[in-house]
């Protein structure tokens, strides 16, 4: 099995605007290696834009609700993450993702960090001081 059920109102577009807080019907993910299954994932961060799912072995695959049709849930848009090895953590803030590498580098992406291409992870190890979650999440999503 490579599915992956996800519940919840932040990963799904406004389908109802007077209930934005409705809890849906599960979108199901379609992992592309059978390998990749729900038994192997780290972690799993959402925005209201993006999901990140980390696999236990450092590869990140990020999946954008940008592209969401109600009439086809399965066909959400695909874009594996070009840093794929030795991600220990990542972070998805409400525009921008942060990645956060074994060897403690910080990769990110998103309008505040990028604004010519907000697609783009970059790295911007070199403008944070201290490389912990709480840092990252606060440099990249809040500062």
């Amino acid at each position: 099995m490579n599915d992956c059920l996800f519940f919840g109102r932040n990963l799904l577009p406004k389908l109802i605007k007077n209930e934005p807080y409705k809890i849906r019907k599960p979108i199901q993910f379609k992992f592309e290696n059978e390998n990749e299954n729900e038994k192997q994932i780290k972690q799993i961060s959402s925005s209201y834009y993006s999901t990140i799912f980390l696999f236990k072995n450092g590869k990140a695959i990020e999946y954008s609700t940008q592209k969401y049709s109600s009439q086809n849930p399965e066909k959400v848009l695909i874009q594996k993450i070009q840093i794929e090895e030795n991600i220990q953590k990542v972070s998805v803030g409400y525009r921008n993702e942060a990645i956060l590498t074994k060897e403690r580098n910080v990769f990110a992406k998103g309008e505040y960090i990028n604004p010519k291409n907000p697609k783009e992870f970059i790295n911007i190890s070199s403008l944070i001081e201290d490389t912990n979650d709480r840092i990252i999440r606060r440099y990249c999503f809040w500062k």
